[in-house]
């Protein structure tokens, strides 16, 4: 948009470039070149719509997209009059700039929305959520009303009407009735986990431009037929995924910023503006804003949404971007609006979007909601409660070790768990996130041709049917940014009043003990949810998966505080399994003079009550190890990693003690805490898992 402003006639700079880049003849050429843009822009983001949403969305958000609809538009219209008389007043403007300037005020963007929430890192929150589908609501109903608009207002001004709807209205049926069908049947034909036959993304390539040159035949306007097509394309994997990913990095990131580019040089600051037109202009775009902001508020106020919650979802729902940028250009191009009050809506629309985002971030934190206030980890956990654990799994390789993890809690009818498995799925080919229970609603996710999900389910209802009566699974599955990720992880943890989260880590290793895959996304989801979890969260270094026929020879590393004490009450609840030999290694240094404050006392009882609770446990050892540094427990851990299958550690973050002294400059992942980091090393050799576990952080 900036670089349109510095090329366009509003600023006389650069006068001897310009005539360089675009020499006599050559606006032709750039306007094609940003029509193409313009083309797979609406087609992709047609292709990313889940036109099946509408019917799982609830009565909120059709209430809420209806009202900021249909009130800017009954209030704007009582006012019609009025404001084209105000705009035609001593400068020959025509009746339609009022009918623009209202009908695109009016309207709301799924693309656009989606965008900003993207760009806000909060499009999977509860606020995200509601945003897109009262988008996606109102984008459906905008279409609908445009395309009825234009179609009626182009046919009257041509002859042969009646042909020409009949055609158009035919490629529609066309469209939905056979092409539709048509990609199921792509689908059904594309072997599992692999991209769609590039045969195939070519032919509906030329179908694309097919319907460009139909639409400019019939003289419609030549976005319509692609936006439905794009509808009428399956999203998600395989083929939305495939034809987003070969069209976008042509398409949206190198044409539609030249496009962008043309509509911001048709601003011309230089023109003859009248204070009565540019006034009215500005207060038409004012008012629009202002009566969206209070129906949209309003309406969510009677939903009993919070206040500020509200006022955020008004102001991004009030978002203009580039489809509402395309719509002025176009109604430019066709003389339904005047180059100067086409500069002052497009001036409104940078300023607006420019404080948008400094608003909904003073407004809206998607994290408040997260703060620990109640007390959700195993250390606060009554001995015969129930207890909730979430388990995260990103790859299928993530399953069994997670399962073997589970089995440290040593479920049992009077000592039960539940599980709820979220499967993180990245989103690819579709805009909005989902997230499906698939306890609550079956085959949501069928059409995506998602069987690697039921591989991931299929083993833990495994799981459940072996341990039945003492263990429940619930699975779910978030298809969602990975960036956002860790929202869908804290909110099903919140929801489900979950004691512990268990995260996989990002390393994967061979047999041999080398790294065969580091994936960077997942540490940053791991670290984002240690930040912001509300409740206490382990991390699951697995190296070796332990055979369940063999006895388990498990350590617990004890140097106190809180980590540890939620450490040591994950592994008192494994010894009480027969099949685990557990050692509590309480590592301490030799100084007598070190002031007993509340944590040393706690940690001292804690340990008190584990050995009085498992005096009569032959499989449990209590060892006590003074060290002077950090070097000296370094030598120690390297003599257990042969001694033991399965080491669990508390992280112990930003806590300085003698016993881990110098141990803080070989820190390699912070995630893990000294003694987690150093037993995940790749130094070390070790073949053992880790779990590293930190109890709930608590703000007060």
């Amino acid at each position: 948009m900036m670089v349109g402003l510095i090329i366009g006639p509003s600023l006389n700079i650069l006068e001897e470039d310009k005539i360089m880049l675009f020499p006599y003849g050559s606006q032709d050429t750039l306007a094609t070149i940003a029509s193409l843009g313009h083309v797979l822009f609406v087609f992709e983001n047609g292709v990313k719509m889940d036109f099946s949403i509408t019917t799982r969305i609830g009565k909120k958000e059709w209430v809420i997209a209806l009202v900021g609809l249909l009130l800017p538009l009954l209030i704007g219209y009582t006012q019609l009059e009025i404001i084209s008389t105000l705009l035609t007043q001593g400068n020959g403007v025509n009746n339609h700039s009022s009918v623009v300037i209202l009908m695109t005020q009016s309207i709301t963007s799924f693309p656009v929305i989606a965008s900003v929430l993207n760009d806000l890192q909060i499009l999977n929150s509860e606020l995200g959520r509601l945003a897109l589908s009262s988008a996606l609501v109102g984008d459906i109903l905008s279409n609908i009303l445009i395309i009825s608009t234009v179609v009626f207002d182009v046919n009257q001004q041509v002859d042969g009407i009646g042909v020409n709807l009949v055609c158009f209205f035919v490629l529609i049926i066309i469209i939905f009735f056979i092409y539709r069908p048509t990609m199921f049947w792509v689908i059904d034909h594309t072997p599992e986990r692999q991209e769609v036959k590039d045969i195939y993304i070519n032919i509906i390539v030329g179908i694309l431009f097919t319907l460009v040159w139909c639409s400019m035949l019939l003289k419609q306007e030549f976005i319509l037929l692609p936006f439905l097509l794009g509808l009428a394309t399956p999203d998600g994997p395989p083929l939305g995924s495939s034809l987003v990913k070969r069209i976008h990095v042509f398409g949206i990131e190198f044409l539609l910023p030249i496009f962008v580019a043309t509509c911001a040089m048709k601003i011309n600051f230089g023109l003859n503006f009248t204070i009565i037109t540019t006034t009215t202009t500005i207060l038409v775009v004012f008012l629009g804003h202002l009566i969206k902001m209070i129906a949209y508020t309003t309406s969510s106020l009677f939903f009993k949404i919070p206040l500020k919650d509200a006022m955020s979802l008004a102001i991004l729902l009030n978002c203009k971007g580039v489809v509402e940028v395309a719509m002025y250009s176009s109604a430019l191009d066709k003389n339904d609006l005047e180059p100067d009050i086409y500069t002052v809506v497009i001036t409104t629309i940078m300023i607006t979007n420019s404080i948008v985002h400094l608003m909904v971030k003073r407004l809206y934190d998607p994290s408040r909601k997260y703060v620990g206030y109640q007390k959700r980890n195993i250390f606060n956990l009554k001995p015969d409660s129930n207890l909730r654990i979430l388990v995260c799994i990103h790859k299928q390789y993530h399953t069994i070790p997670i399962i073997r993890a589970l089995d440290l809690c040593t479920p049992t009818p009077e000592y039960p768990i539940t599980v709820d498995v979220l499967h993180l799925i990245e989103l690819v080919g579709r805009s909005s996130p989902i997230f499906v229970s698939h306890k609550m609603k079956k085959g949501v996710l069928s059409h995506t041709r998602n069987s690697y999900s039921e591989n991931v389910i299929l083993s833990f209802k495994i799981y459940e049917d072996e341990k039945k009566g003492a263990t429940t699974i619930n699975p779910y599955t978030a298809i969602s940014p990975p960036t956002l990720m860790h929202e869908d992880v804290c909110f099903l943890a919140l929801d489900k009043v979950a004691s512990i989260i268990i995260l996989p880590f990002h390393r994967k290793w061979s047999i041999n003990g080398k790294i065969e895959h580091e994936d960077k996304t997942i540490r940053s989801l791991n670290c984002k949810v240690m930040e912001k979890a509300p409740c206490s969260v382990g991390i699951l270094v697995s190296r070796f998966v332990h055979q369940r026929d063999s006895p388990l020879r498990l350590a617990m590393i004890f140097l106190g505080g809180n980590d540890d004490r939620e450490a040591l009450c994950l592994a008192n609840r494994a010894a009480k399994d027969s099949s685990v030999n557990l050692v509590v290694y309480h590592i301490t240094t030799n100084n007598k003079d070190e002031i007993q404050d509340v944590d040393t006392m706690l940690d001292h009882a804690m340990l008190k009550d584990a050995k009085k609770e498992c005096s009569n446990l032959k499989t449990v050892i209590h060892k006590e190890i003074i060290v002077e540094d950090g070097a000296q427990i370094s030598s120690i851990l390297r003599q257990m990693i042969d001694e033991h299958d399965f080491f669990i550690v508390g992280r112990r973050h930003g806590i300085v003690c003698p016993q881990t002294k110098g141990l803080q400059g070989w820190s390699e992942f912070s995630e893990l805490g000294l003694i987690g980091d150093f037993l995940a090393s790749t130094d070390l050799e070790c073949k053992s898992s880790v779990l590293v576990v930190q109890q709930q952080q608590l703000f007060h």
